[in-house]
């Protein structure tokens, strides 16, 4: 077969663009040399977001962007992404409580209308949000934005584009392209070591933190960069008993979020660190592990330590870099993105620099249209009132969903139909179509997971093993034991 468009990367955007190029009538392959997800996409904040501090930086343009996909999304995929309401915590007399509400006033503006509650304000002190923060802080900003299952909705992308035609290639990876007359030949090795090669019209680099390396290997060298930064997070037992999450601003002028995280756990990041060498898995350093701490001591009355961490992520995000912008502040720098679009031999080659989770579907949207001159006959765009699988329901309905899966499967039990919800939508039934009792779901792994999901997840997700199911597919690896990973692990290596 002869592929319109060679994708590298299963992140977000290569997913994104996968799927809408599906849409559009377009012949897609996909090559994501680890796991879908694997990399930045699954190492986020976990936010849909217009981006509140880039305010700060005039950067307009990002915020406007990003504040009208995040309603889009919020209306295309309810299941696994929906509204919450974020804390300011304010300390009397400061003058930077003044153009914190310039910001906000601002950033409600910019969004125009929206489902989303608007800002407001409240005395902390009497309010059962106050949540052990210290005495100094008086009152607090109450602002919206989203939450979103990072990893779930680059899994959902890439599932759509398979049903509509694209061929996703994971654990492979391209260790070489080169023209071939008129069309790019693209090799690529799986991960038994097999070697096949691929021809396409048009290549599309969007492999994150791995574009330069790409290009540099090709000897391709665009006009633009990225800047590697490290962003870590950790993972705590859920600190507070409501569901708002907290922005904290902190001395060097950095933000921190405090956020309820599958139920049980509150998650607390992000650092900003320079990675030197993507080659390098990037890890939560003591150093981070310390800021993240003392930042959230400074505003709580409690006393959080090391030992109860019970988990850490880190996660590289290439920045779209300008040129001679590398002595500047990491948080100044841009988290919008540019598209580099070359001819090599009159064939096209599309780089992407940069970009965020909230800004996917957009940035898919403009490189197609980039490309619509060399495929004149594609579709129109389409993504922004199609929902993602399983997401066919309004976000205010969610409860009502959940009642009624429960209904339907009563073994369920109720967190495990919410889970469900959070992570399959309507497709929960599909999931579950041959069950009639609790002894249909199979052997219980431990915390809900049963065999029925995980052969649902085998053979529908692209997932392989035991780590792909347990912290891409869903966030169960929070909640395993050893001895249950182990018993997940052998199932699967018997199923495959």
């Amino acid at each position: 077969m002869i592929y319109d468009i060679f994708i590298i990367g299963g992140g977000i955007n290569g997913c994104g663009i996968a799927r809408d190029a599906s849409g559009r009538g377009l012949k897609i392959c996909l090559a994501e040399m680890d796991d879908l997800a694997s990399g930045t996409s699954s190492a986020s904040t976990k936010l849909i977001h217009g981006g509140l501090r880039y305010l700060k930086y005039f950067d307009f343009k990002l915020v406007k962007e990003a504040l009208k996909e995040r309603d889009v999304l919020l209306k295309i995929m309810p299941h696994i992404c929906w509204p919450m309401r974020f804390l300011i915590p304010l300390e009397s007399f400061r003058i930077n409580n003044f153009f914190i509400r310039c910001g906000l006033f601002i950033y409600d503006y910019i969004a125009g209308y929206s489902t989303l509650t608007k800002t407001k304000s409240i005395n902390l002190q009497n309010s059962i949000l106050n949540s052990f923060v210290k005495s100094k802080f008086k009152k607090a900003f109450i602002y919206s934005d989203c939450w979103v299952e990072d990893s779930r909705l680059v899994v959902l992308n890439a599932v759509d584009a398979k049903e509509m035609g694209a061929n996703i290639l994971t654990r492979t990876k391209v260790i070489n392209f080169t023209k071939k007359g008129s069309l790019w030949s693209v090799t690529t090795k799986n991960k038994n070591g097999e070697i096949h090669e691929h021809f396409c019209k048009c290549i599309v680099n969007a492999s994150g933190p791995w574009v330069e390396n790409i290009n540099q290997h090709f000897s391709l060298k665009g006009p633009y960069s990225t800047r590697l930064i490290k962003g870590s997070h950790l993972v705590v037992d859920k600190l507070f008993d409501h569901n708002h999450a907290f922005f904290l601003t902190g001395q060097d002028g950095r933000i921190i979020f405090v956020i309820p995280f599958q139920e049980e756990f509150s998650l607390i990041g992000t650092t900003e660190v320079v990675h030197q060498n993507i080659e390098i898995k990037p890890k939560c350093s003591d150093e981070e592990t310390n800021y993240l701490l003392n930042f959230i001591n400074s505003y709580f009355s409690f006393n959080l330590k090391k030992d109860q961490i019970i988990s850490t992520f880190s996660g590289v995000r290439p920045l779209y870099n300008k040129k001679n912008q590398h002595n500047e502040n990491i948080s100044s720098i841009t988290r919008d993105y540019v598209l580099n679009l070359e001819y090599i031999g009159h064939l096209p080659f599309l780089t992407i620099y940069g970009g965020k989770l909230t800004t996917f579907r957009k940035l898919s949207e403009n490189v197609l249209s980039k490309l619509k001159d060399f495929f004149p006959e594609m579709g129109h765009d389409w993504t922004m009132k199609k929902p993602l699988p399983g997401g066919d329901f309004l976000v205010n309905e969610k409860k009502e969903v959940i009642n009624k899966l429960q209904k339907n499967y009563p073994y369920l039990g109720q967190k495990c139909a919410k889970r469900f919800i959070n992570y399959y939508g309507t497709l929960s039934y599909q999931i579950l179509k041959n069950v009639k009792s609790k002894k249909d779901l199979g052997k219980n792994f431990g915390h809900s997971l049963t065999e029925i999901e995980v052969d649902w997840l085998l053979k529908n997700e692209f997932a392989n093993s035991a780590d792909d199911i347990l912290w891409r597919r869903t966030k169960l690896g929070l909640k395993f034991n050893k001895s249950q990973k182990n018993k997940l692990k052998k199932w699967i290596e018997s199923r495959i």
